[in-house]
């Protein structure tokens, strides 16, 4: 999990909470107090749609794996941010303005009193995705531990393997050179075995020569 966009969610969870608080303080206002609150929240909506804009790029540049995973959460992001917009619109319309004081003259208190029920249950549910989403980073970020393990596990195997193979190759490198040093003692030694054949085949004949000199010699005289 990418801790910068954990820090642009966690941002933008707290900006979200803060627009509702100010969108159900401004809804029970009039007049220029009204009108400030309202500059006060597009404020914040431009904050929160930089935010949102941050997240985006930094979730399609992760691996898919968990882009996937933070591209869902950043679509429930744009939907509370569309609500907001709407929020806003609805305070900042004149019929919207004219509706709420006759509910207000209706209904008193009570109308006041639910739209801070609702609010209350946004943040509820705001601050109940933020544990949510925390959970699931958590998660990740334990899966990716495991995965970066077996990661250097299996590199390990490898240079193991690779430490074996150059061990073999040299191995079989020493056993050709003792191998060709036995051919060269091979071969000097059939050398030397013919060399000394003619020597002891000239011994040999010479010798025969040497009695039939002998006999030839005794014989005539």
């Amino acid at each position: 999990m990418s801790q910068v966009f954990e820090g642009y969610e966690r941002q933008y969870c707290e900006i979200s909470a803060s627009l509702s608080r100010k969108c159900t303080a401004a809804a029970a206002l009039d007049g220029e107090q009204k009108k400030q609150k309202v500059s006060e929240i597009k404020s914040g909506v431009e904050d929160a749609e930089g935010l949102i804009r941050k997240m985006d790029l930094e979730a399609r540049s992760l691996q898919p794996s968990v882009k996937v995973t933070l591209l869902s959460k950043l679509r429930e992001y744009k939907s509370d941010l569309n609500n907001l917009k709407s929020e806003v619109k609805r305070i900042t319309s004149a019929n919207a303005r004219s509706s709420a004081r006759e509910e207000l003259l209706e209904s008193g208190m009570a109308d006041a009193l639910a739209v801070s029920t609702d609010q209350k249950g946004r943040l509820l549910a705001s601050t109940e995705r933020l544990n949510q989403s925390s959970e699931r980073i958590k998660e990740s970020r334990r899966t990716m531990l495991e995965t970066e393990d077996l990661g250097v596990s299996i590199l390990q195997d490898l240079h193991q393997q690779r430490q074996s193979l150059l061990h073999a190759h040299n191995t079989l490198h020493g056993v050709d050179d003792n191998i060709g040093k036995s051919k060269k003692v091979l071969t000097s030694m059939s050398r030397r075995m013919d060399r000394n054949k003619w020597i002891i085949g000239g011994l040999i004949f010479a010798l025969v020569l040497a009695i039939l000199l002998v006999l030839y010699f005794k014989l005539v005289h």
